[in-house]
């Protein structure tokens, strides 16, 4: 395709040296052209958010393990790195060999190492930081002062865990209340135990234990005890009753007793109810839910015998399975269906990968129209046919093509696409729209002292929900201590902190400035011109100097890859963790975007020598260089060759 330019005649005697319109006299190029390579402004130290916490909803400060993990921060004398780091992570998360195996982690996808060659395997560090400390038997540090206030947690999941967790941190005693007879939530009777071990749940969820939280198992509020005497008995609650109801096929003949919903059915194999299921199993989804589902059956089996129990009826609890059953095994054919194809999936992509491998057929881009029933009412079959869903407006939409109708055969159908929370009892918490409506505070509407968290609010990731127990029990202790409910920042997420590493380190600190100072290089209260924008600013890759970065293969943990026959009936775990090597070889990988991590790109390069490291009495991570402004030219070298973009050129603007 060609361009073409519109031409118009002008009288006007054209220079080609004009400056602006009017001017007609020479000027000194030459000296525009040397200017070109310096600019008026001096470097400025700024610390940004990388993507990877900005991406992770628990708030983990990961460039801050990391760096510890890699050797760049250094521990205090006499604790080992892994502790350090791990208690550097457990400041947002208390469940990292939890949710190393489990999350899915947004942060590897947000990482910027995936600009170079790959992302940096932040949950493979996590796990390996989760299961050293459960081997070490670290604990959590209990307050100093207890503030004798009082606070009920409702549900002992993700959520009210992590709630309580903080709370205790800050000196309150808290109580959790949980209808089932163990604490977890959907981390124990959501996830098969192949995938959360339960020696390591237990570990993790004994910590927060013997921190003085306590714990009231099989009790229910709404039922056992009212919201009114909560009220009257304690300062403050936290709902994170989660949302374990199960959501119907919405079409004809979902009422059948062997179509039941995914929660129903993890929950009678969590709580070891159910050996086997039927012959052909039907699974409609396609988040991880559905393929945790579908392992299980495969796993399962089914019994060849004509007087095997029908399914739900142990799903549903009113029957028990033999144990001795087992022993006659044989593998299910199991397929999953979903209305997205398989690139959109909102499962893991590893979790897709392991289903096939093992046998389970994948039905993506196949919606449910129909729910086959025999004489007896009992589901023979599941009609589905081909369509195309998308969200718009924040609500999926599914278009069937008619005339695609195709059945498969079933003896159990397993709904895996929602969860609904279960408000009997606590009806006034209820939206209106089956949720609860909270602030940024999680602070419930209209119910002050109350907050929420977890699935209550939106059911998303468990990581998600540890964020916001977090943050909500911010927003308690504040409401306890009679304080106003601040403005989150725009990126809520922990932190480095340059201060507190100064404290740390024993260096002295003078007051830090008011908001106003624009910079200085005398002052001795943090880096000369550092300004933290980690509450506001995301720092992308376009701001690194990825040159800097040499290709670097990414430390995968093994994974035991089971067939369809070898499936059958294994129930051991199949991530395994990195060793020592491999997980610090791992974290050297990490870019440390938006901080300095010590690579003295800066000083080597510096023309003026007016960039120089700190004295090793004075330094500390995140103050290793300085720059000596009377020396500086505004050469902005420094900037160009900062691979963290931790230098920008910002003083004299």
């Amino acid at each position: 395709m060609s361009a073409t330019t519109e031409t118009k005649a002008t009288t006007e005697k054209l220079t080609f040296r004009r400056f602006k319109e009017g001017e007609h006299e020479w000027h000194d190029w030459p000296t525009y052209i040397f200017q070109a390579s310096y600019s008026y402004k001096c470097p400025t130290y700024q610390k940004s958010t990388p993507p990877c916490q900005a991406s992770c909803p628990s708030g983990e400060d990961i460039r801050g393990y990391l760096a510890i993990a890699r050797g760049t921060e250094k521990p205090p004398a006499g604790m080992a790195w892994q502790e350090y780091a791990w208690r550097r992570l457990t400041e947002a998360n208390p469940f990292p060999a939890v949710m190393g195996r489990v999350c899915p982690a947004p942060c590897e996808s947000g990482c910027n190492r995936n600009e170079v060659e790959d992302f940096v395997g932040i949950n493979s560090v996590e796990h390996f930081l989760g299961d050293w400390a459960i081997e070490k038997g670290l604990k959590f540090a209990k307050p100093a002062v207890a503030t004798g206030k009082k606070v009920a947690v409702i549900g002992g999941g993700p959520a009210g865990l992590s709630c309580a967790y903080q709370l205790a941190l800050k000196g309150h005693e808290v109580t959790i209340f949980d209808e089932h007879e163990e604490l977890g939530g959907m981390m124990r009777y959501g996830i098969p135990g192949f995938r959360t071990p339960r020696d390591v749940l237990d570990a993790e969820i004994g910590r927060i234990l013997e921190l003085g939280v306590k714990a009231r198992l099989r009790t229910r509020i709404g039922r056992d005890v009212t919201p009114a005497e909560l009220r009257r008995e304690f300062d403050a609650v936290f709902l994170g009753l989660g949302a374990q109801g199960g959501r119907a096929l919405p079409v004809p003949g979902a009422e059948a007793p062997n179509c039941v919903t995914a929660t129903a059915f993890l929950r009678a194999f969590n709580d070891g109810r159910m050996k086997h299921v039927g012959e052909r199993v039907v699974v409609v989804g396609g988040g991880d839910t559905s393929i945790d589902v579908a392992t299980v059956a495969r796993r399962l089996g089914h019994i060849a015998r004509e007087h095997a129990t029908h399914p739900e009826l142990v799903i549903l609890g009113k029957h028990a399975q033999d144990v001795a059953d087992v022993s006659a095994r044989q593998g299910a054919e199991v397929t999953l269906t979903s209305v997205f194809s398989v690139e959109k999936m909102q499962a893991n992509r590893h979790e897709i990968e392991h289903a096939l491998a093992e046998g389970i057929v994948l039905r993506d881009g196949w919606a449910p129209v129909e729910v086959l029933r025999a004489a007896d009412g009992r589901a023979t079959g599941l009609r589905i046919a081909k369509c195309e869903a998308k969200f718009v407006g924040g609500r999926l939409e599914v278009k069937v093509e008619r005339g695609t109708e195709q059945d498969i055969p079933a003896d159990l159908i397993v709904s895996a696409i929602g969860q609904a929370v279960d408000f009997t009892g606590l009806e006034e918490f209820d939206s209106g729209r089956g949720l609860v409506a909270a602030d940024k505070n999680y602070q419930v509407t209209g119910k002050p002292g109350v907050f929420a968290g977890g699935d209550v609010i939106r059911p998303h990731l468990l990581t998600t929900a540890i964020g916001q127990g977090w943050i909500a029990a911010e927003g308690i202790d504040r409401h306890l201590r009679g304080e106003e409910q601040e403005k989150r920042p725009k990126i809520d997420v922990h932190a480095f902190d340059l201060m507190r590493k100064l404290v740390e380190r024993g260096l002295p600190v003078e007051p830090a400035p008011h908001e106003g100072v624009r910079g200085t290089a005398a002052a001795n209260f943090a880096v000369h011109n550092y300004e933290d924008r980690s509450g506001r600013y995301v720092i992308p890759h376009e701001e690194l100097f990825l040159g800097h970065f040499q290709y670097a293969a990414r430390k995968q943990r093994a994974v035991t890859m089971l067939d369809a026959q070898s499936a059958l009936g294994n129930f051991e775990e199949r991530l395994h963790v990195l060793s020592e090597k491999e997980a610090v070889a791992e974290a050297k990988r990490c870019m440390s975007c938006g901080l300095c991590f010590e690579c003295d790109n800066c000083v080597v390069f510096c023309p003026q020598t007016a960039v120089f490291k700190v004295k090793k009495d004075k330094s500390t991570m995140g103050r290793y260089v300085d720059t000596d402004y009377t020396k500086c030219i505004g050469c902005h070298i420094c900037s160009d060759v900062c691979p963290t973009g931790y230098i920008q050129m910002g003083m004299g603007e």
